[in-house]
């Protein structure tokens, strides 16, 4: 449930008044690429970035359902800035979920009071960083990849492998603008433009005994949520975007479509445009129910703690990839078919409305979809 800010303002409202200024040069923006420092200073300054963040450590006390509200609207107007939003508490809670309780405090009271941004330096399975005991501390080198929301951060999760030991992971939390982080800024792919999700390069990084999170991913049923949170804020996105994409489509239909039949006297009264429409609704209510059923589960299982069980995580993971799967393909075909109904002058590049489709594509693509229905099938069959 939505509070009162000190602005006297909820966070939906802070966050709606966000989007209209996003949208306003999002598509310019899009063109950019590069990093949006205006944009998240703006979040910076609204206090959105400790919603989740318990009263008693500074924060606003909100729930997983107020976050993923103010990602879908940012994802509605701009995908990128919606991504680096979401993940910023997928990376601040790491702490809360892998950390100690000294961590768990000192990570949210330090965001609250400053209204960090954190990024992301975790990425599991492009493995290129070292870490080795030294002097009582630890020395990382190494290139971290897809490191979302990372340019202009305050803090990073990091992943690394201790040396000589392949497959026990390392894992902190560490100052962006610690000694020896290089961010290197370089981001261009032709989707999610302004998420920088590039590289960085790390050079004899000193890493604190109490910067260590020591207790992991399988730590406990709670612990696993860092998984399932990740899926679970993209999902969203990718349901911001759909939204986004019909909004657009139907106000350019209605206002600069062209009639092309004599039979019709209106765009809207066309009968084949009003099929595809129908579908387009179809598809996006049928999205809509799937990731909102996530939104109860998720806040059920959070609010339990370390009281959850095997099986209901499961319930849960199977809930997000059912979300991911179906909106994976509805979001591409929306964002492709989007097309038809408003026409060849549509394509202009003046109204960059392939953006919708190129962030789509590239947020999908993050964890495969094939994986999903996989993992799927096996349950299916053996449950």
């Amino acid at each position: 449930m939505a509070i009162q800010t000190v602005s006297g303002k909820s966070s939906k409202e802070i966050a709606e008044n966000l989007a209209i200024i996003f949208y306003e040069n999002a598509a310019d923006r899009d063109l950019k690429g590069g990093n949006p420092k205006l944009e998240r200073d703006l979040i910076r300054e609204s206090g959105l970035l400790k919603v989740l963040i318990p009263k008693q450590f500074g924060g606003w006390g909100e729930s997983w359902t107020d976050v993923v509200q103010i990602v879908r609207l940012f994802a509605k107007y701009d995908s990128s800035l919606a991504h680096v939003y979401g993940y910023h508490f997928v990376n601040l809670i790491t702490a809360h979920l892998w950390g100690n309780k000294e961590q768990q405090e000192f990570y949210f009271s330090e965001t609250a009071e400053k209204n960090l941004f954190w990024g992301n330096a975790l990425n599991p399975i492009d493995m290129k960083l070292y870490a080795r005991k030294e002097k009582g501390n630890f020395v990382l080198n190494g290139v971290k990849t897809f490191c979302t929301g990372s340019v202009d951060s305050d803090y990073l999760i990091v992943s690394a492998l201790y040396e000589n030991q392949d497959h026990q992971q390392f894992i902190a939390i560490i100052p962006t603008n610690r000694q020896g982080i290089t961010v290197n800024e370089d981001w261009d792919n032709f989707g999610q433009r302004q998420t920088d999700s590039g590289t960085i390069t790390f050079t004899n990084v000193i890493v604190k005994e109490e910067e260590v999170l020591k207790n992991g991913f399988d730590s406990s049923e709670f612990a696993k949520l860092r998984l399932n949170i990740s899926h679970f804020i993209l999902n969203h996105v990718f349901l911001g975007i759909m939204e986004g994409a019909l909004e657009a489509a139907k106000k350019y239909t209605k206002t600069k479509k062209r009639i092309r039949t004599p039979n019709n006297d209106s765009v809207t009264g066309d009968p084949i445009i009003q099929r595809h429409y129908g579908e387009f609704y179809v598809q996006l209510e049928a999205s809509k129910l799937l990731v909102e059923k996530t939104d109860t589960l998720f806040e059920r299982l959070w609010n339990k703690g370390e009281a959850i069980t095997e099986e209901e995580r499961l319930e849960l993971n199977q809930a997000v990839y059912t979300a991911k799967a179906f909106t994976t393909n509805a979001g591409l075909e929306l964002t492709s078919r989007m097309f038809e109904v408003m026409g060849s002058r549509a394509t202009a590049n003046q109204y960059r409305f392939d953006r919708y489709w190129r962030n789509m594509r590239t947020m999908t693509l993050h964890y495969s979809i094939d994986n999903v229905i996989q993992e799927l099938g096996e349950w299916v069959l053996h449950k």
